[in-house]
């Protein structure tokens, strides 16, 4: 039954945004904002998804004099657009502005119980019409499109651009918003739990980039600090710095959704990786083996692991993919090593390659301790294990070298 409750929003919302965007074309140009027009930062809280971790950011244009009351949303993207995948995997995404009925935009939040914050911007009238001509414009299809960058370019950093570029010097954001410094990634990291799969693949993805201290302007990536932003921001009218935000008040008041923990974590995932491989290294000291079963999987997955992280850095546009020292220990020759392992015990250049595996994930480790890069905590298990076999592989070349 919440099925098709749901279901049945989604087409009504449809519908009736069809309808809105059918009728509004002609309206909307030559549209004359009236006193009672409010210009707000809406700010909503996270949802489920991975995409919605986040939380989210728009803006509100409500003139009850003429009857209407838009969300102005940059976060609207679509899953069946041409190449949607390909374009998302190379940093070509599109994301678009949409404007459409408020009402909607809150009955989204409110079936997803996600809490909704808004801010009224102390404007006076020319300043909110050229909001609503500013975004009106920008709204047009030829218009609409942008290409997204979730730490540069997004639904959030949108809006004090926006602010700015109308506002221009009026508007002051002083930095009282940001608190203690911090990364892109701890920022990023304080909003997703650490031990979830979905934090363990953005934090391989992305490389050290993330890791220098973040400026002020920053932080509004994220919609908590465009919320804190906003209320430490000044305007001047009439010669006398006043609050930009005249009223905050609570839209929609549900409790921050809570992050159901993943039955397999990556760190219980990597802990169960690391005593399998413990087991079968010491059933190999015991009986004077080495299980190349084991080490065909550990060599096969750090390459092929290696070569996306490749893949992602040189030959796509992500802006935060360069330069990820998650290669030192997910290194992309591996993969072809992998196949080779039975005949390379005996092999001379075997034993300098594994010394420069050692010597690699030490590297790695220090770039982590020194904090050039954090890399995924869940991690740490499956790199001891790293270590140990391939310290275990190295005394058998040794051994061998010497008979």
């Amino acid at each position: 039954m919440h099925f098709i409750g749901k279901f049945c929003n989604i087409i009504i919302n449809t519908l009736l945004l069809s309808l809105f965007v059918w009728t509004q074309n002609g309206w909307s140009q030559q549209l004359e904002l009236t006193s009672a027009a409010e210009v707000s930062v809406i700010t909503a809280g996270p949802g489920n998804e991975l995409y919605e971790g986040f939380g989210h950011s728009t803006i509100r244009i409500i003139d009850k004099n003429m009857g209407f009351d838009l969300a102005y949303n940059y976060g609207i993207f679509d899953f069946d657009a041409p190449n949607f995948y390909l374009n998302f995997t190379k940093g070509k995404m599109l994301y678009k502005l949409q404007s459409y009925p408020f009402p909607l935009f809150v009955r989204s939040y409110q079936n997803d119980r996600r809490w909704i914050k808004e801010q009224i911007l102390n404007l006076n009238l020319s300043q909110k019409q050229q909001f609503f001509e500013y975004l009106e414009r920008n709204a047009r299809p030829e218009n609409a499109s942008y290409f997204y960058d979730p730490f540069f370019n997004n639904c959030a950093t949108k809006i004090p651009e926006i602010t700015k570029l109308i506002l221009k010097d009026k508007v002051e954001f002083n930095a009282k918003y940001v608190g203690s410094k911090q990364s892109l990634r701890q920022l990023m990291n304080s909003e997703i739990p650490w031990n979830t799969w979905g934090s363990f693949g953005i934090n391989l993805a992305l490389g050290s980039k993330l890791d220098k201290i973040a400026e002020p302007q920053d932080y509004l990536y994220l919609p908590d600090y465009i919320f804190s932003a906003f209320e430490y921001a000044t305007i001047k009218n009439n010669g006398k710095n006043e609050k930009l935000v005249k009223q905050t008040r609570t839209l929609l008041n549900y409790e921050e959704l809570q992050v159901i923990p993943e039955t397999m974590s990556p760190l219980l995932f990597f802990i169960g990786i690391l005593f399998i491989g413990l087991f079968i290294t010491y059933q190999d000291f015991k009986n004077k083996i080495i299980s190349t079963r084991l080490d065909f999987i550990l060599f096969f997955s750090t390459g092929l692991l290696g070569f996306v992280i490749c893949f992602l850095w040189f030959l796509t546009d992500h802006s935060t993919t360069p330069n990820n020292f998650n290669i030192l220990w997910a290194f992309a020759p591996n993969v072809f090593v992998a196949f080779i392992l039975k005949n390379s015990v005996e092999k001379k250049w075997f034993k300098y390659y594994l010394m420069f595996l050692i010597l690699l994930i030490f590297s790695a480790a220090s770039i982590w301790i020194l904090k050039i890069q954090l890399m995924p905590k869940a991690v740490l298990p499956f790199l001891v294990l790293l270590m140990v076999r391939y310290s275990w592989l190295l005394k058998n070349c040794l051994l061998t070298s010497k008979k």
